[in-house]
């Protein structure tokens, strides 16, 4: 049998929706699409099944939400990590295209499913930031911001004094403002995913881990602590959860630490002169910062952590400490949370989508963009389920390609969120 996991000490925790009841699988199950993984692509691509009158069961190994898509930081951000320009060059102009107009498109995707479903879950679309602090990341955000324009975006380029105004700090000299970013409650969010795919028709089950996945004749046979699911076909949806379900699967994906400290509850004069129109902002570094003022003033600063479980905000006193440096009107205030949880680094920065054997689909790899490629990779996984092959998506279909000394990742994460912080502060 396995034991519930407390949630991570989040504020997210504290002030979530109620949690959808998805009790243990403990009777044997036959179904269309079995899908490992709760988080957001999992619930998503459940949902968007059974829109389509496609009952999907879902196993998730704790609750959903549980990692990472109830625990980061709340942004809706469009696009991937590569400039529309240099994913046309790597996957053609076709197919670079689709997954431009895709991706650039997530978070119109989101927003879209959160006001049809009317999930409650504190969303906003007041744009994202993509912020540079030197020139020489100033240049490349302004070459990014060129090309989106060049492709009728709702993208500009912002110079320094634009942002002091938009940010409350003159830290920044340029950024990008796309006008589709957006943030959001992220448990909320799970929460009322998972219920909107179960009232569409879906089957969730949490402390429910697949302990083994392989062929039983026609179907698919996935053995649980209680009860054993056949299943026609498969997604695998376990991100920064990966373990050796899938041969080699793990080895494919850097699963890292992303950690958050929040304050308690600003005052209205302060929470103003911090992002006072609320777009979410990350910055554009060798160690990305990320951060947003909630709908209730409370901001939640965002970046690399300890590559271990934390629990309080003096675990990222970093984090703490560069707030007052941006907003010195910060000093004395009380940080009330500190938790982090873990997300997937593909080595191309990529995601990556597999299709390793008939009627087996992974998704995962979303490098930090989770919230809303994650939802919107949903419908795109649901079609492909339903049509097979032939029912073209807009990301690739890749072979699986495990990551050269893969058992080295700890050590050489740890070595580049140093060697990152240094040259960060160096401008280099």
């Amino acid at each position: 049998m396995t034991t519930r996991l407390p949630l991570p000490p989040s504020l997210y925790a504290d002030t979530a929706v109620a949690r959808v009841a998805t009790p243990p699988l403990d009777v044997d199950k036959t179904v269309p699409v079995a899908i490992v993984g709760g988080g957001y692509t999992g619930l998503s691509t459940a949902l968007h099944l059974a829109e389509q009158g496609v009952e999907a069961l879902v196993l998730e190994a704790q609750e959903p939400g549980w990692g990472a898509s109830g625990n980061n930081g709340g942004h809706t951000n469009p696009g991937l990590k590569h400039d529309p320009d240099q994913i046309e060059a790597d996957f053609g102009a076709e197919l670079g295209r689709r997954m431009i107009d895709f991706s650039y498109g997530t978070t119109n995707f989101t927003h879209d499913l959160i006001r049809r479903y009317q999930i409650p879950c504190e969303a906003r679309q007041n744009g994202t930031l993509r912020a540079a602090y030197n020139e020489a990341s100033a240049a490349a955000i302004e070459k990014t911001a060129q090309q989106c324009i060049r492709r009728g975006m709702p993208v500009q380029y912002l110079n320094c004094e634009q942002l002091r105004e938009m940010t409350g700090t003159d830290r920044y000299i340029g950024a990008m403002l796309d006008t589709r970013g957006g943030d959001l409650h992220p448990l909320s969010y799970a929460r009322g995913l998972a219920r909107a795919a179960i009232s569409a028709g879906a089957k969730a089950h949490g402390e429910t881990p697949a302990l083994s996945l392989r062929r039983d004749g026609a179907r698919w046979r996935i053995e649980t602590p209680r009860a054993v699911v056949h299943a026609d076909k498969v997604l695998l949806a376990t991100n920064g959860f990966t373990d050796d379900l899938w041969p080699a699967l793990r080895r494919t994906i850097v699963p890292v630490f992303s950690s958050i400290a929040a304050t308690a509850p600003l005052s209205d004069a302060v929470a103003r002169s911090i992002m006072p129109t609320r777009p979410v902002l990350y910055e554009s570094g060798h160690i990305t910062v990320y951060y947003r003022i909630d709908q209730h003033n409370r901001l939640l600063m965002g970046g690399r952590g300890p590559m271990r479980w934390i629990k309080s905000p003096n675990d990222v006193a970093y984090l703490m400490r560069y707030a007052e440096r941006l907003w010195p009107q910060l000093k004395g205030a009380a940080w009330t949370h500190g938790w982090n949880s873990r997300l997937a680094i593909t080595k191309d920065h990529y995601p990556h989508v597999h299709e390793p054997a008939e009627s087996v689909l992974i998704s995962l790899g979303c490098n930090g963009r989770g919230v809303a490629l994650s939802t919107a990779m949903g419908a795109q996984l649901a079609r492909r389920l339903i049509g097979g092959a032939k029912a073209e998506i807009d990301m690739p279909v890749t072979g699986i390609k495990p990551i050269p000394m893969h058992a080295f990742w700890p050590l050489g994460v740890t070595t580049a969120v140093i060697t990152g912080r240094v040259r960060d502060r160096l401008g280099v």
